[in-house]
């Protein structure tokens, strides 16, 4: 037993544990730029993740047959980077999605309140098991969509929405929250001032 817990062991599997929860991570990231078509950001993570995979499977294997407590933190290394690759994707938000919002009343006028946020909208008229409704699709960054979905329940805090993945753009989408005075420089004070109403509250939660 004292084979199996000494200190060296246990500091080798600390750094196998580290080390695996990182190539692990790298490997979700490089997973999401590939569905982003970044090739230049997958091929370098791809490098660092087998790199390191190399090394450290290399060790485990080299040790398991008399430290099998290496295997453990192999093994909790892979579980816990896959949870941390999570966070990630969630905190880099790489790439585009499809926001898809079913409103029933009003979809029209909420659809061009949101344009003049500085998001391109397009609806569709449909029937719901209630009556009429009207989706509204929006094509942003994964990284916008918090603020969408807040402008979206300040409009109507009914509205259902869902979102799909995007795998490439036509064009690519400039930074969509800019200054009001940056939105459109030909809207009329009325309509800035209707906006900076819309925005303010947002902005409030946000902070």
């Amino acid at each position: 037993m004292e084979v199996i817990f000494d200190i060296e062991t246990l500091l080798t599997g600390l750094i196998i544990f580290a080390a695996r929860i990182v190539d692990v991570s790298v490997g979700t990231i490089r997973l999401l730029a590939i569905v982003s078509g970044r090739t230049f950001l997958a091929f370098f993570l791809g490098f660092i993740e087998v790199s390191l995979w190399l090394v450290i499977i290399a060790k485990v294997l080299n040790e398991i047959s008399d430290k099998p407590l290496l295997g453990l933190f192999f093994a909790l290394g892979f579980s816990a980077g896959n949870a941390v690759g999570i966070l990630l994707d969630k905190k880099i938000a790489l790439g585009h999605l499809v926001l898809k919002i079913f409103v029933r009343n009003e979809g029209k006028e909420i659809a061009d309140k949101i344009r003049q946020t500085g998001f391109s909208v397009t609806t569709f008229d449909g029937e719901g098991e209630h009556g009429a409704i009207t989706e509204l699709n929006i094509v942003c960054r994964k990284r916008e969509l918090k603020k969408v979905v807040q402008i979206v329940k300040f409009l109507d805090p009914e509205a259902f929405y869902i979102t799909e993945p995007v795998l490439s753009v036509s064009r690519k989408l400039t930074n969509l929250f800019n200054p009001l005075y940056k939105i459109n420089k030909h809207h009329n004070s009325e309509t800035n001032n209707e906006i900076g109403h819309l925005l303010n509250p947002i902005a409030e939660t946000v902070r």
